[in-house]
This record gives C-alpha cells, structure tokens and sequence, in this order.
C-alpha cells in the first residue's frame, strides 16, 4: 500500500511543476494529496465491493470459520470460543452490509494515504522567488 500510495508524491510534485508554476505551499500540496488519496481510495473500495459482493460471495462466513477453527486449535476456553463466534457474527452482519462494508474499507488505505500526502508536501513545498 505504501508502494501505491508513491504516487501520490509524484502527482503532488506534478502538480506544483506543471500546474502551479514551479512552487507549492505545504497547504496546497496536502490538499492535492488528499485528493489524490481519496481518489485512489474511492478506487480501492469499488474493486473490493465488486470482489466481494460478485467475484468471492462467502468471503465473511470462510473468515469467521477460519478464525473460529484457529481459537479451538489453540486450546481456548469454550468462553473463548463462543466470544469469537459472537464477534464473528457481528462481522458478517456488518460486513454484508454494502455501505458498512465500503467504510470500513475505505478506512484501510486513508491513514498511509494521509501520511504519505504529508511528507509529499513537506518534501515538495517551495516558496516563490523574492
């Protein structure tokens, strides 16, 4: 995620060279990147609502059974067990929610993508010639 999210850096830079003549305040260049960011996350969510919901429907009852079979192979108390049952419940009814389960992922990729723009604007910012 980090790898894509270069990016970012190279359309900020872009932008302050063939759009903003040359120089670029940190604001400006945080706001490109955050709009670059949001773009690229709107992109990641929509290939993960068509991969879910189309191309690999039972996605959350493998998981929750994968991460229920992992709690009994470790020995976990029956409490244990029937909490992550519980907890995987919760996740499938979440999850199989479209909106509920485009936040969530559109979570994912926005702190790196946040991060990323912040340097690419502190690296980036030049200030006009006195």
């Amino acid at each position: 995620m980090v790898a894509a999210f270069l990016l970012v850096f190279f359309g900020v830079r872009a932008y302050r060279d063939q759009v903003a003549g040359g120089w670029l305040t940190f604001g400006r260049g945080f706001v490109v990147g955050l709009l670059i960011t949001v773009v690229a996350s709107v992109c990641y969510v929509a290939t993960w609502e068509v991969i879910y919901f189309k191309m690999a429907p039972g996605f959350a009852e493998k998981y929750a059974a994968y991460a229920i079979e992992s709690v009994k192979r470790s020995g976990a108390s029956q409490e244990k067990i029937d909490a992550t049952t519980r907890q995987m419940q919760t996740f499938k009814q979440m999850y199989d929610n479209p909106l509920t389960n485009a936040a969530m992922t559109f979570l994912e990729p926005l702190p790196v993508g946040i991060l990323v723009s912040v340097i690419s604007a502190i690296v980036l910012r030049k200030k006009r010639a006195a």
